[in-house]
């Protein structure tokens, strides 16, 4: 019987040993850009809104800079956008992410051979 093999690999960054950035929160900070909308960007990802702020709260709080800029509703609505500090730690972790994930698919075959 043939098993199916896989190599996986996920890079995420951690403040205190408790997760600061990853996959999740590069996506979201991605649908946040897309949509100007904490809460567009939430219901595209199939998220509750009060996760995607609890989580744009904490990368606000916890980074050396905020990320997300939000700005309360009213006559013209509400809206949100990444600031600067939130664009370059987005592009940063996609360029290593990229770097990662090609340096896994060079290895792969060789690595599951092994196995």
């Amino acid at each position: 019987m043939k098993s199916e093999k896989e190599l996986k690999i996920r890079c995420w960054i951690d403040i205190d040993g408790k997760k600061f950035f990853g996959p999740g929160r590069a996506q979201l900070l991605i649908m946040i850009d897309k949509n100007g909308s904490l809460s567009k960007a939430a219901k595209e990802m199939g998220m509750s809104y009060r996760k995607a702020w609890a989580m744009v709260e904490d990368m606000n709080q916890r980074g050396r800079q905020p990320y997300v800029e939000l700005h309360k509703g009213g006559i013209q609505g509400g809206g949100a956008e990444l600031t600067e500090a939130g664009k370059k730690a987005l592009s940063t972790f996609q360029k290593m992410n990229d770097k990662i994930t090609e340096t896994v698919q060079q290895h792969t075959d060789e690595m599951l051979g092994m196995i």
